[in-house]
């Protein structure tokens, strides 16, 4: 195993790896990386480099993703798969996603340079979509993996009405072929995806790395209230069909129910006004209503009392509402081996590791359905992500290398 020194040099050489991929944005705040988009083509030639400093061989698959095989897995061995997603939301920070795309690269770079070979196949995953930024359609990559895509999402359009299908197509995907990337379950040891922790636990411990024992529940809907449009000046107020003092009273009572049950998150982040006139009455409004839990029942209760809010508030402004579900995954647990083995690669590491819980969703709730899962979270600064001051230390990026690489090591072939 590396000394001191040197694994101190990885921490520094995965921060100048992770500030390079961030180059790859749309101007302005953060990181902006999209699903199919020129940034994204980029950042996988960077990324296919980095796969070859590794010992692996880079594909882009059907789905988008980049996939980087060693030998072992290239002659079909059993494989432990590796990776997170490459994509971001708009105007986010470096290391969601992508620092579980480098951390692992990194890990068997070092591992290969130490003459360590490891007795099983190995696959890093970029994954193309895992945010939903552009096409509102989440975990395509690792649905396909998993052997649960759904051929209906190439239907979903951008903002520029661009469908997804059409998007992956002149990337250089095959959306015709998604369904055979399906892994055989036998032929997986299992999917291990490292990621920064996204809130403020181990921060608050005072822990650089944590190991993760379920993933949240996620559903998404698109709500759209329509109204009648009028003139500003002459429309009465009594009477109004205001479509947007109505999206207005749902969003506030969704915060007020959200707030009075506990393990039960949830956000409007998406609003859109139509005609959207300084002086027109919004005749239309759309907003998005993501809602999460831990438990399935909580989320179940919470959303039906939420969406059924929305209906009444709706009914007594004589406003229509159209309620549209657009995702849904339920939480998941990950495999007990696997955090037991993560928990030894820190106690070996001289790490504490407690366990704790993931509020966010990621890959491994759809990689659950073909594999065992397992996951190590990363102390951000502030807990913060999804922001352009999302923040790692160069100091952790080195002990969370440190303990994959041990992790990676100890583990023997299934």
């Amino acid at each position: 195993m590396t000394d001191s020194t040197t694994q101190a040099a990885l921490g520094r050489q995965l921060m100048a790896r992770l500030d390079e991929a961030a180059l790859h944005s749309l101007p302005g705040p953060g990181v902006t990386r999209l699903f199919c988009s020129d940034e994204h083509r980029e950042v996988l030639e960077l990324i296919a480099d980095w796969m070859r400093q590794a010992g692996l061989t880079p594909e882009l698959d059907a789905s988008g993703n980049l996939v980087g095989r060693n030998a072992r897995a290239l002659a079909g061995e059993n494989t432990l798969i590796l990776g997170s997603h490459q994509d971001t939301v708009a105007e986010g920070g470096k290391y969601d996603g992508m620092l579980g795309v480098a951390l692992p690269l990194q890990a068997l770079q070092a591992l290969k340079e130490d003459g360590v070979e490891l007795p099983y196949g190995v696959e890093v995953v970029a994954f193309g979509d895992e945010e939903g930024t552009r096409f509102q359609s989440t975990l395509i990559g690792s649905r396909a993996l998993a052997g649960t895509f759904d051929p209906a999402s190439l239907e979903a359009r951008d903002a520029d009405g661009v469908s997804l299908g059409d998007a992956l197509e002149a990337f250089g995907g095959k959306p015709r072929d998604i369904p055979q990337l399906a892994r055989k379950p036998e032929s997986v040891i299992g999917f291990v995806e490292v990621h920064i922790e996204q809130g403020p636990v181990l921060e608050q411990r005072d822990q650089a790395v944590g190991v993760v024992t379920s993933l949240t529940g996620i559903e998404r809907h698109r709500v759209t209230v329509t109204g009648k449009a009028g003139h500003a000046g002459t429309t009465p107020m009594a009477g109004r069909r205001d479509a947007l003092v109505g999206a207005a009273e749902m969003v506030v009572e969704a915060d007020r129910l959200l707030n009075a049950t506990p393990d039960f998150v949830g956000v409007v982040g998406k609003l859109e006004v139509r005609p959207n006139a300084v002086n027109v009455i919004p005749a239309e409004v759309t907003f998005t209503l993501e809602l999460r839990s831990p438990d399935a029942d909580v989320r179940e209760t919470g959303s039906r009392e939420v969406l059924d809010a929305c209906r009444r508030l709706a009914q007594a402004r004589g406003l229509e509402l159209e309620i549209e579900s657009t995702y849904q995954a339920d939480a998941v647990a990950c495999a007990e081996w696997l955090i037991e083995a993560l928990e030894g690669a820190c106690q070996a590491c001289h790490e504490p590791a407690e366990r704790l819980f993931s509020g966010a969703g990621h890959d491994g709730l759809a990689m659950h359905a073909m594999t065992d899962i397992g996951m190590l979270f990363v102390r951000c600064k502030d807990g913060l992500s999804h922001h352009p001051d999302e923040a790692i230390t160069a100091e952790d990026a080195e002990r969370a290398t440190r303990v994959l690489m041990r992790f990676l090591s100890d583990l023997e072939a299934a």
